[in-house]
């Protein structure tokens, strides 16, 4: 019941307030040379989410244990075509500086660690690299992989995987003896779903094997043919292949596995996509892994990405014993940057080419390299199309483009030539984009781990400026994951459905839909689709 005399109370003393502030105003002389100073705002919280409708916006988490649906969300009413022109912002929450704090140095880490680093690698390391600070991944993986064992290190984007697993194979092959040498007999291997991501680890491994008798070779598709009708035989040590094209060349034996040592699967979530499952597990089927006590007989496998497919138990455990994989895991795992501003804009399809074009010249003003994301090759090659026709010189990249055109285009948007990249998520694996400030997906990704990649591409370790990602959101799917994003925004736990096996949800969605339909699934597609 409402409480009458507290209201009573509430209403007398407002207006005893207002009479004293009036009779104040009365008694104040007019030429008095008093004057009161001014008193100082206090300064408004940041908040975490900025809503154009002010009453969503949100300064503190609510509550973690929140279920989706019940809190109130800026996007809620997206799906009516009224929402156009409605956004919300995800706030960063802490600064690069912070984060470079969290950094162990070098020296420190290893006064402080039981391993010691080959003087060439650690001189390379700081004068070739110029890394001179370790991130809480690499501190904490290093030590795990130097020690031979098998390993997973999943952790975000940016945050150094790569110099996690190669440092400690490096060196442990410094340390050790090498067998009789054979021509196109590499002792560590690398896969990579990608060209450009085998090219960028390539690079980095020669850097850090200068000045030491280690052969780096990287191993590209495009030209397989060629290689298997005019192969090359030269020494090797570390190889940097993609999937497709070594699956090809040892078949035919103009590579041979028998001496590897160290596997990696980088980028693993892609790798084991069920897209390259069935090849993946056939190749791996080969290396000793139940031997990996035997330094010189096992083989050490290394699976390291920033997201994992939900049914990663059931493909390794057909060519190694999954209990056996050490786990070194990031505590920010599959959670949002929260270094990284976050924009979601409600428009419509129409209206995304004249925003995106607006974005980019406010880019391209601020000197500030900015990548852009689309769904499919032909929705990239429009863009890149479009901005060059509207004056912006843009390059594209993706997947269905020839090996010769294909070749360099990441490296010139890297060094410097070219400010403006129209990619697919080819683009957002794994690859070092520490030039980028900005991120606009004109396609909004239709999967939770493709969104986490393609921020990664962003506020990387090395990059202290400000970084933005900005979403034009048009269609229903797209609202549908936005809504858990922001729901995740504001409850600060992790990330939902972070499956990175896309062609397994695809597939488990066409069954869903035969189903309802009264259609029968055949048992294969009931079988590929576990």
């Amino acid at each position: 019941m409402l409480n009458l005399s507290l209201v009573l109370r509430v209403q007398s003393s407002r207006h005893v307030t207002s009479y004293a502030t009036a009779a104040s105003t009365r008694l104040k002389p007019q030429n008095s040379k008093v004057r009161e100073k001014p008193r100082k705002k206090q300064p408004e919280e940041n908040p975490l989410v900025s809503c154009r409708r002010t009453q969503f916006n949100l300064t503190q988490h609510e509550r973690p244990d929140a279920k989706f649906g019940s809190l109130a969300l800026a996007s809620s009413g997206w799906l009516h075509h009224k929402s156009k022109g409605d956004y919300f912002i995800l706030n960063a929450s802490v600064g690069a500086e912070e984060l470079q704090r969290e950094m162990q140095s070098v020296e420190e880490f290893l006064e402080t660690s039981s391993i010691k680093v080959h003087p060439q690698l650690l001189e390379n390391l700081q004068g070739e690299l110029g890394i001179r600070q370790l991130t809480g991944i690499q501190v904490q993986g290093l030590p795990i992989v130097h020690e031979g064992g098998h390993c997973l290190i999943a952790a975000e984007t940016g945050c150094g995987k790569t110099l996690t697993y190669l440092l400690p194979i490096l060196d442990r092959l410094l340390q050790r003896e090498a067998p009789e040498r054979r021509l196109n007999t590499p002792r560590a291997l690398i896969l990579t779903p990608g060209r450009e991501l085998a090219t960028q680890i390539a690079a980095v491994t020669e850097k850090l094997t200068q000045g030491t008798d280690l052969k780096v070779r990287s191993l590209l598709g495009g030209n397989t043919k060629q290689l298997m009708m005019s192969p090359q035989f030269e020494k090797v040590d570390v190889l940097v292949a993609t999937l497709g094209a070594l699956s090809k060349l040892v078949t035919t034996g103009i590579y041979r596995m028998e001496q590897v040592r160290h596997l990696v699967l980088d980028e693993a979530d892609t790798l084991l996509d069920d897209t390259f499952t069935d090849k993946l597990t056939y190749f791996l089927r080969r290396f000793p892994f139940h031997l990996v006590n035997k330094p010189d007989a096992g083989t050490q496998l290394i699976l390291a990405s920033a997201t994992m497919p939900t049914n990663t138990r059931e493909i390794l455990h057909k060519v190694i014993d999954v209990d056996t994989i050490r786990e070194v895991v990031s505590p920010n795992l599959h959670r949002l940057m929260p270094h990284v501003t976050q924009k979601f804009l409600r428009m419509s399809k129409a209206d995304r080419p004249a925003t995106l074009l607006s974005l980019v010249k406010q880019d391209l003003t601020k000197r500030r390299p900015v990548i852009l994301f689309s769904n499919k090759s032909a929705t990239s090659d429009y863009v890149s199309i479009f901005l060059n026709n509207s004056g912006v010189n843009c390059l594209n990249l993706n997947g269905d483009m020839l090996m010769k055109i294909r070749l360099g285009r990441f490296e010139q948007f890297q060094n410097g030539s070219c400010d403006v990249l129209s990619t697919t998520d080819v683009g957002s694996r794994g690859l070092d984009t520490t030039r980028a400030r900005h991120v606009i997906n004109f396609d909004f990704p239709l999967h939770v781990s493709d969104y986490i990649h393609r921020c990664g591409r962003i506020g990387r370790v090395g990059s202290v400026d400000k970084a933005l990602v900005t979403n034009l959101i048009s269609s229903r799917r797209e609202i549908d994951v936005v809504q858990r994003i922001e729901h995740t925004a504001r409850t600060g736990g992790l990330l939902p459905d972070v499956n990175a096996n896309i062609r397994n949800i695809i597939n488990k969605r066409i069954m869903a839909e035969m189903k309802a339909a009264g259609v029968p699934v055949p048992q294969q597609a009931q079988e590929e689709a576990f």
